[in-house]
């Protein structure tokens, strides 16, 4: 089973290229604008907080109109949110950002990023994902 991913990115061109792209890689892909358009994150009932998660990968932008990209996996954090592997990309990183970024075990790319390493650090994830897992409905 390939990995199911979440990305966030208000920039609609890049979020459908990456959408359209990922699939086409066979993975099952979830986009959204900002946050507050998730069902799972602005649900007062977080699957996070059950035995099971709502997806293996996360990838948001940092600067989004709604919700800064570090405050919202922040606060999944918080939540118990159980996505093992979370990436956040940016074109204006500031150096206490990155050193933020990377404490909270985030993956790091810079805008415009290289699709090869984006795609291997994909492949990588993948290759750490319990295929027996349960992911929680949409």
């Amino acid at each position: 089973m390939k990995a199911r991913i979440l990305i966030f990115e208000d920039n609609d061109l890049l979020r459908s290229t990456l959408k359209n792209l990922l699939k086409g890689y066979g993975y099952e892909v979830y986009t959204f604008a900002n946050p507050g358009m998730c069902p799972q994150y602005i649900s007062s009932n977080h699957n996070c907080l059950l035995d099971d998660s709502c997806s293996d990968i996360i990838i948001s932008d940092v600067n989004m109109p709604v919700e800064n990209g570090l405050e919202f996996i922040k606060n999944m954090l918080n939540w118990g949110c159980k996505i093992k592997f979370r990436a956040l990309m940016s074109a204006d990183w500031t150096e206490s950002d990155l050193q933020y970024a990377k404490k909270i075990g985030c993956k790091v790319f810079r805008k415009p990023f290289d699709l090869e390493e984006l795609l291997g650090w994909l492949e990588n994830c993948q290759k750490h994902i319990d295929q027996n897992r349960i992911l929680s409905d949409w």
